[in-house]
């Protein structure tokens, strides 16, 4: 019997979102919803942010861009490095009872690659362009949710890459001049 505080109580409670989550993409709506949100946080959307600041706010729209690069790339190495050393199962993988409704990029789920990366380039976006907010954040929470809703990761592997993507953000806001949030 597990207790509230026990690490397989939390486990259980995990798994149990998950399934709960992934049920939504029963719905061909949602899943429809969830599955494009999720190849555009293949990297489309961010690689399309850069080109469009880059385009319309000149040498300040460049450095953010090169800002949300560099960040990304140490993302994409923290995040791998994490998948190889925790090599947790994804969700489908690991429960039948979970469908992957579209196919993952990797073996392993733990982090959420995708989630990391739209928090820490919305974070780093928003900082320098404080007005991409309104349409920034929704489609982070989006994609974050729609690897849930898809079978690739459990609610911990989100809530871990947030956690991860925001510190990151954090950290690198600090060191580079130019953006306002946190300064």
């Amino acid at each position: 019997m597990s207790t509230p505080l026990s690490l397989e109580h939390w486990l259980q409670q995990d798994r149990g979102w998950t399934r709960r989550c992934n049920g939504l993409g029963s719905w061909r709506g949602l899943r429809g919803y969830f599955a494009a949100v999720s190849r555009l946080g293949d990297g489309i959307a961010w690689y399309g942010l850069m080109v469009v600041l880059i385009l319309t706010e000149g040498s300040r729209g460049a450095q953010a861009a090169a800002h949300m690069a560099v960040t990304g790339f140490v993302s994409l190495l923290l995040y791998k490095g994490l998948k190889r050393w925790t090599r947790r199962p994804r969700p489908f993988a690991a429960d039948i009872r979970v469908r992957a409704w579209i196919a993952p990029l990797d073996e392993f789920s733990f982090p959420s690659g995708h989630t990391l990366h739209a928090v820490t380039f919305t974070l780093i976006a928003i900082a320098w362009f404080p007005a991409l907010a309104w349409i920034l954040l929704p489609f982070a929470a989006s994609v974050a949710l729609s690897r849930v809703v898809l079978g690739l990761h459990y609610p911990s592997d989100v809530l871990a890459a947030t956690a991860i993507g925001t510190a990151l953000a954090s950290l690198s806001l600090w060191v580079v001049p130019g953006a306002t949030l946190f300064h």
